[in-house]
């Protein structure tokens, strides 16, 4: 039976590849919809790289596309020099797939709303870029744009901050600077955008269930998992012995408690290296502590 299932994990890998490109190219294809359909003829941005792209584009006579996908290559780059292959491993498959589609709806030239409605356009841009995004890290991947930068400005620069606070700075400051090149309205807009983004993507990764999971791993690699867990994730573990009354075996269960994504992230580093992993996934309603993300006591007072 053992020697069986080995045989079978080449086909399963290649089965969940399968999936996982499927999933990939349906979300690129809304994200490139809500890109070029909605937010280009509406005259809006956004945060991450997108806002980044349509910035630079004021003052270039450059495709969308094209700037973006030049800009994300570049950022690719940047991240195997200083985060090393196995963090540009992650973000490579969507590097080159949502250009592409991006490229192919841009041609296109298909525009959603019939009259020029902004406010009509920020909620379905948020709408459709959750979805996008909410997919993708559902799968387990992300994007190579700000949340890349703000790995490696952790790195090199704020090595003790958390990196979604760096990602908000990013973005916050790309939205900012979208105030003074096309006005104060369009950057309100983008925070619209950006705020029914990521109630999206909680609700597509997690139905309407909390912001924080608690996951329960068993795992015969438990100090592989355990490490990657602390040193990539950036979030803390337990573990305390456990005893299979079945088979009388002792093992150590690994406590994790994070967001949906960074969970959905840790359930395909488990597919990778450990298939038999076993992963219980809890909502929590409330975490108090000083640890990163999570509620200060002292708020609650």
């Amino acid at each position: 039976m053992g020697q069986r299932d080995l045989r079978n994990q080449p086909y399963n890998k290649a089965y969940q590849t399968a999936v996982d490109l499927v999933f990939l190219v349906m979300a690129c294809a809304v994200g490139a919809f809500s890109t070029t359909a909605v937010m280009l003829p509406g005259g809006l941005t956004s945060g991450g790289l997108t806002g980044i792209v349509r910035i630079i584009q004021n003052y270039v006579s450059i495709n969308f596309s094209a700037l973006y996908y030049v800009l994300a290559i570049l950022i690719w780059f940047v991240v195997i020099a200083i985060l090393g292959w196995k963090e540009a491993k992650k973000v490579l498959l969507v590097t080159l797939l949502y250009p592409a589609v991006l490229v192919f709806f841009e041609y296109m030239d298909f525009r959603l709303l019939e009259e020029n409605d902004m406010i009509l356009a920020a909620v379905f841009c948020g709408i459709f870029g959750g979805i996008c995004n909410g997919l993708v890290f559902w799968r387990g991947y992300s994007f190579c744009g700000t949340e890349s930068v703000a790995k490696i400005i952790k790195k090199k620069l704020m090595p003790h901050v958390d990196i979604s606070k760096i990602l908000l700075l990013l973005d916050s400051s790309i939205i900012i600077i979208s105030a003074f090149v096309f006005g104060r309205n369009i950057a309100l807009y983008a925070l619209i955008t950006q705020f029914i983004a990521s109630r999206v993507v909680d609700m597509v990764m997690y139905g309407f269930e909390t912001k924080i999971v608690q996951l329960q791993i068993i795992t015969s690699k438990n100090h592989e998992v355990a490490n990657y867990i602390m040193k990539d994730i950036g979030r803390g573990v337990s573990s305390y012995d456990i005893v299979g009354e079945y088979t009388g075996q002792r093992r150590k269960q690994l406590i994790v408690l994070c967001s949906p994504r960074e969970s959905m992230v840790i359930k395909k580093y488990l597919v990778d290296v450990d298939p038999e992993a076993l992963v219980t996934i809890m909502q929590v309603n409330t975490v108090w502590g000083d640890g990163k993300g999570f509620t200060d006591i002292e708020e609650e007072k």
